[in-house]
């Protein structure tokens, strides 16, 4: 946070993925304590402003200055101001150079964190992300399209590790995802999963392989607004080996190993 100096910070809070419940107490609260509320109207969902009190802005046709113009003007107003951003601010939320603008402005912040779209991906998919001996590594990314990703981190790069990958704003690349993660060294019969807009009501899953992904996305007409989820962690089989959380032979701190 940055010095304050004035009665209010600015809050960055996480909407979550669609779902209107799927947002925080605490974020809730705030949107009802709201003066002025600067929201990502393309994907914010409009139940979650019924009832506030506050002056509303939909940001998804402003530039960052206007944005921050909004914000700005409002907090040095004396008004509780809340920036809502879609799923966790921390993931794809280009909160950081919000930020650098308040620092610049001295003025104060916090950051609330809110359900993100990855793990409601998983809660759709009725999976976990890690299963032992199976993948203990989740990489959430994208594939560069108009906004560039360091070479280092190319999905082809990343897919070495057959490690369970989220891969977001990606969607409409679907046939160039599919072939840099077969480059990378995933098998083509790679369990993936495609959710389009987790959560809300018209969410669609698709199901399928790295070998036949492409196909099933195009003929559904999916091109914006999808989670595709990689990994042997979906596959629908029984894992080969169960947590030793709940093992009656494993003991810990809490629990004697059965004889």
């Amino acid at each position: 946070m940055s010095p304050a100096n004035e009665r209010f910070p600015v809050f960055f809070v996480g909407a979550g993925p669609g779902d209107p419940e799927l947002i925080t107490v605490k974020g809730q609260r705030l949107l009802r304590e709201a003066d002025c509320i600067v929201y990502t109207g393309s994907l914010v969902p409009e139940a979650l402003l019924v009832g506030v009190k506050a002056e509303v802005h939909n940001s998804a046709g402003l530039n960052l200055d206007e944005v921050m113009a909004l914000v700005i003007s409002a907090q040095q107003n004396g008004k509780r101001v809340v920036r809502l951003h879609t799923g966790d601010p921390s993931i794809y939320g280009a909160i950081n150079e919000q930020i650098a603008r308040l620092l610049a402005a001295k003025i104060s912040f916090q950051v609330v964190p809110g359900v993100s779209s990855t793990v409601a991906t998983a809660a759709a998919l009725a999976t976990e992300l890690t299963l032992p001996e199976v993948s203990q590594t989740v990489i959430i990314t994208r594939r560069a399209g108009r906004t560039p990703v360091p070479e280092q981190e190319s999905l082809a790069s990343l897919a070495s590790h057959q490690a369970t990958m989220l891969i977001l704003l990606s969607i409409g690349m679907i046939k160039e995802v599919v072939a840099d993660l077969l480059s990378g060294g995933y098998p083509q019969d790679t369990p993936v999963a495609v959710v389009e807009k987790v959560s809300w009501p018209e969410e669609r899953v698709l199901r399928g392989t790295l070998a036949t992904i492409a196909a099933q996305v195009t003929e559904a007409g999916i091109t914006k607004t999808a989670i595709i989820a990689v990994g042997k962690v979906l596959a629908s089989a029984p894992p080969p080996a169960l947590s030793k959380l709940y093992d009656r032979h494993f003991s810990h701190g809490y629990r004697d190993a059965a004889q």
